[in-house]
């Protein structure tokens, strides 16, 4: 729920920031947003216990819904559409520049210092972007009163997320995928998402428009970032435990292994948006993204336990380059089909089916490869007796409880864990060239070089 929480909130409030932000300006928002995560930060920083914890993330979510779709809208407000794939893509080192950093502060506050001061950081340099926000952003005039506002949609666009993230959460977990709970709660999602769809019909302003859905490149775009999505969280999800069950590293060797990764990401990122800036064009870039994202899959997904840390890091920079060559470009397109009116109502409905493809991708990942490790270990470990030679429940298989088995246990696991991953990692291969194909279909729309209606003062 630590985690649950934060992205359900973060989901839910996507397409109201996004389409508050189109009627009243972004400004104002973007601080309150920064508001939000400076107070749950600090809530999850003093908690004197778990609900305090979950409450605090609840809240950071509630603010990183509106700093995500509001800062790349702001860009798209004050940028034009042919510049702005630099400036997106420039802004994506701030995905990758944490992705690197994070995990080693995180682990060095945690053993140093406390694990507490992983969101007192959040602090200061909150603070210091509502004050640079406060100054430097530009103010645009209030376009559309509130009265009318979609509070249907969202009420059933909450509800319906809420279903799908605790059926998500739950299934294989707390209950079988097939249990009376988890069939209701996907029933819930079906309910919901087709009271929102005829809630987004009737309403005056709509938070997410039905006519969004006609657009081509809108949707060739959304599906894509959700594959890619729904690709990475499989992959990263299970990554550090199968580095120090399968490879033998420790937690601190593992968190490395996400580095090249990263650093790909960020090169590609700066390459693709230099090239964009240039040449104007994108249509081949991305299908370029998918074709080297869909490698670094095969690859990965090629994985044993005798392939070499260097070997491995190496696969996962070539998913992280494909990656960054298209992560923002994706969001960019979409903006472009609008007018800049809808820009923030285009550009939150693409995260918030991106982000769903993060909440899918891990559940999925983790049904599969629950499904795999139960006959995976009874056949690695069958020559010594079973799983019963673990002594302990296979399910609570952690890379500590390995560590204490003699040598000829711990390599069986090691195989066991990587045969029951590697099929989960090859089944996104297919979904990653069928995103690869929809770039293929994209119609290629020149990039604006001027702003078009902004209503700044």
């Amino acid at each position: 729920w630590v985690i649950a929480a934060y992205v359900l909130t973060c989901t839910i409030t996507m397409p109201v920031y996004g389409k508050m932000g189109d009627m009243i300006g972004r400004k104002g928002l973007f601080i309150i947003a920064s508001v939000l995560f400076l107070v749950g930060s600090i809530m999850c920083g003093a908690a004197s216990d778990m609900a305090m914890l979950v409450a605090g993330r609840a809240v950071a979510g509630l603010g990183d819904g509106g700093l995500l779709v509001l800062s790349q809208a702001i860009v798209a407000d004050i940028v034009p559409a042919r510049k702005r794939a630099l400036y997106l893509n420039i802004m994506g080192i701030g995905w990758a520049v944490p992705m690197l950093v994070g995990p080693l502060l995180g682990g060095v506050f945690t053993d140093l210092i406390s694990w507490r001061w992983a969101f007192w950081i959040n602090i200061p340099l909150t603070v210091f972007s509502i004050a640079i926000s406060a100054v430097l952003l530009p103010m645009y005039r209030k376009r559309e009163s509130l009265a009318n506002f979609d509070y249907w949609g969202i009420a059933f666009i909450a509800a319906a997320v809420c279903a799908l993230t605790l059926a998500t959460s739950w299934g294989g977990v707390e209950y079988a995928w097939n249990s009376p709970v988890i069939i209701c709660l996907i029933a819930a999602v079906i309910l919901f998402a087709g009271l929102f769809a005829v809630a987004e019909a009737k309403a005056k302003h709509p938070i997410m428009p039905l006519f969004l859905l006609k657009n081509r490149n809108f949707m060739l775009t959304t599906i894509g970032g959700f594959i890619i999505l729904f690709a990475t969280m499989a992959a990263m999800s299970y990554l550090p435990t199968y580095f120090q069950i399968a490879h033998g590293l420790s937690a601190t060797a593992a968190g490395y292994m996400e580095v090249p990764m990263s650093i790909a990401y960020l090169i590609a990122s700066i390459i693709s948006g230099v090239l964009i800036s240039k040449s104007g064009r994108y249509k081949k870039l991305m299908a370029v993204s998918f074709a080297v994202a869909t490698v670094g899959t095969v690859f990965i997904a090629t994985l044993t336990a005798d392939t070499t840390v260097v070997l491995a890091g190496l696969y996962l920079a070539i998913m992280g380059f494909g990656m960054g060559l298209s992560f923002e470009v994706l969001v960019l397109i979409v903006q472009n089909e609008f007018p800049s009116g809808m820009v923030g109502v285009a550009t939150s409905a693409t995260n918030f089916f991106r982000e769903i493809g993060t909440t899918l991708g891990a559940s999925v990942a983790g049904g599969l490869f629950t499904a795999n490790i139960a006959s995976q270990m009874a056949d690695k470990l069958a020559p010594f007796g079973g799983v019963a030679a673990l002594g302990f429940d296979a399910n609570s298989l952690t890379p500590a409880l390995v560590r204490t088995l003699p040598d000829e246990l711990q390599s069986a696991v090691a195989v066991a864990y990587n045969d029951a991953l590697m099929p989960v990692f090859l089944l996104m291969v297919p979904l990653t060239v069928v995103a690869g194909l929809l770039m293929i279909a994209l119609k290629e729309k020149p990039l604006a070089d001027l702003l078009r209606d902004q209503g700044s003062k």
